[in-house]
């Protein structure tokens, strides 16, 4: 039988050991990745009679690749937003109605 414990550390709240025998390898590093499991103190893998501490393996395979940023266009970003200012802007047919309007009428 193989499983993992999961030990998370809550400081002075304390520790806790999340073990279910149901959950793979693969499940760990998802949970992991997702944020599910935070505050890891260790990873043990069990398997049989003996134990493996798997920290360091799993942690770098949940870890997200990084990706450079682009380099971001400015300019075109503020033709874009003037753009959206220009379509949602009211036509010159339509007439604003004054607030004092409101309350005579």
């Amino acid at each position: 039988m193989q499983y993992f414990v999961v030990m998370i550390d809550y400081g002075r709240r304390g520790r806790e050991a999340i073990v279910d025998p149901e959950v793979t390898r693969r499940e760990v590093v998802a949970r992991v990745s997702s944020g599910e499991y935070r505050n890891i103190s260790f990873i043990h893998e069990v398997a049989g009679s003996s134990v493996e501490d798997v920290t360091a393996d799993i942690l770098s395979e949940a870890r997200l690749p990084e990706v450079e940023p682009e380099e971001v266009d400015l300019l075109a970003a503020r033709f874009d937003h003037i753009r959206d200012l220009r379509k949602h802007a009211p036509d010159e047919s339509e007439t604003l109605v004054d607030n004092d309007d409101l309350i005579r009428g």
